[in-house]
């Protein structure tokens, strides 16, 4: 998971707390922002559609998204792990969000201010240490292999797209030949191009779909007139708690993944920058990331986590400064404002979202193969149960009907039904249960 390579210091042109020139720093800061933008759009929009028909209700949404991440980021900058790596939404929450879809946004939020309050008191008392315990290898693999399979109904719907006026085969046609196109082209970029390949790949898919076909048949969220260009969004706050304990469980479950993205993320940066006292670094970073999914469930939005891609761009530009982070905050902290350039930027076709979903999914399943492959006997049968079935076992309960899954106990139902949750589950029995190492 961690298998970054090191790289001199000296290398670098600007080191971890060096400051490049104005103008240098901004153009640093844009290549972030390149890389951040549609991470928030292509999840945001997911989670946004799916509580909200009201295309004004989703691009409030995506404000308070925009300003979530950026106040995480300045934070993390300057007073967290203090390192030069990006945020956003966590995908980990999506499956949480999309699984229980049947329970009300008040429950699902509140269960966020617990999760991230958990996390909090992880990162701030030291409960770090005896987590740690809970995830060796194989459950990490586990963990990201469940991440990219129980989220494939929700790729599945938004591949299909079904009421947008074309045919699902078609719009299926356009994302094999989209994700082909994607991977070849991936295969032979490098650097920052490959970095910033996902926002390339969303402009020119986006473009492409709407010259196939017809734009009367595209859902454009709405008219572009009736979206002011500035407007605030302190409002709305999702203050109405509602207990559900079943849910509260099943939250719980996707913050220890979140914990291990978290915790994942900031070795792999601060290895690679030459970052010393990471236990410190670690446990102020995951105590931030902890307060900051608090405030999105105050303002009921997905929480937000350390993203892993930031090793590609820093190789990329010989720039490890995390003062490079700041404009790209600042930036992030003004577009969430301004209602009217997020609705031109979330004009993207459902089937380009769910095709560019599905590829970054796949650097998830990646990552996972590689811990199993590293890990003390890969191809040994106890890892086929140990991996195998958990990850069979969330895919099926993912693709179950709504009509099976209503016929679980009302009570149980956010557990039992999400495939995530699990997964989870089986691989923790089965890794210190059934196959746990004796003496």
């Amino acid at each position: 998971m961690l298998g970054v390579s090191l790289l001199d210091k000296p290398s670098y042109r600007y080191g971890l707390d060096e400051r490049p020139p104005l103008g240098e720093n901004l153009i640093f800061g844009l290549q972030w922002l390149a890389i951040t933008v549609p991470l928030i759009i292509i999840l945001g929009k997911i989670v946004a559609a799916s509580h909200f028909a009201d295309p004004a209700a989703q691009i409030l949404y995506l404000q308070k998204l925009f300003f979530t991440t950026a106040v995480m980021l300045l934070i993390q900058v300057y007073r967290g792990h203090r390192l030069p790596l990006i945020t956003g939404p966590a995908s980990v929450l999506l499956i949480g969000i999309t699984a229980n879809a049947g329970s009300s946004i008040d429950a699902m939020y509140t269960a966020t201010i617990i999760g991230g309050g958990l996390l909090t008191l992880a990162g701030a008392t030291g409960w770090l240490d005896h987590l740690k315990g809970l995830f060796p290898p194989r459950v990490v693999a586990v963990i990201l292999l469940l991440i990219a399979f129980t989220l494939l109904p929700t790729i599945m719907n938004l591949i299909i797209a079904p009421g947008t006026g074309v045919s699902p085969p078609l719009h299926l046609l356009f994302s094999l030949a989209f994700l082909a196109v994607l991977v070849s082209i991936s295969r032979v970029l490098t650097g920052l191009w490959k970095s910033t390949l996902i926002i390339w790949a969303m402009l020119a898919g986006s473009l492409v779909y709407f010259l196939v076909f017809s734009p009367a048949a595209v859902d454009m969220s709405g008219s572009a007139g009736a979206v002011p260009t500035f407007a605030s969004f302190f409002h709305e706050f999702t203050l109405h708690f509602s207990l559900e304990p079943a849910l509260i469980v099943s939250f719980l479950f996707t913050y220890l993944a979140l914990f291990i993205n978290d915790l994942g993320s900031m070795q792999s940066v601060g290895s690679m920058v030459g970052a010393t006292e990471m236990q410190a670094r670690i446990s102020r970073g995951v105590t931030v990331t902890g307060l900051m999914n608090i405030l999105s469930g105050f303002l009921g939005v997905i929480g937000p986590v350390n993203f892993s891609l930031s090793p590609g761009v820093i190789a990329s530009t010989r720039c490890a400064s995390r003062f490079t982070l700041a404009p790209t905050a600042i930036l992030l902290f003004l577009i969430s404002f301004f209602p009217a350039v997020i609705h031109w930027l979330g004009n993207i076709p459902p089937v380009v979202i769910g095709t560019l979903l599905l590829y970054i999914m796949c650097a998830q399943v990646a990552t996972g193969l590689r811990i199993i492959y590293e890990s003390e006997n890969p191809l040994s049968m106890d890892n086929g149960y140990i991996v195998g079935l958990p990850v069979l076992l969330g895919t099926v309960i993912s693709f179950l009907p709504p009509a099976v899954t209503a016929g679980f106990p009302a009570m149980w139902r956010p557990i039992l039904g999400n495939g995530f949750v699990v997964g989870v589950v089986a691989v923790l029995l089965l890794e210190h249960v059934l196959f746990r190492k004796k003496g």
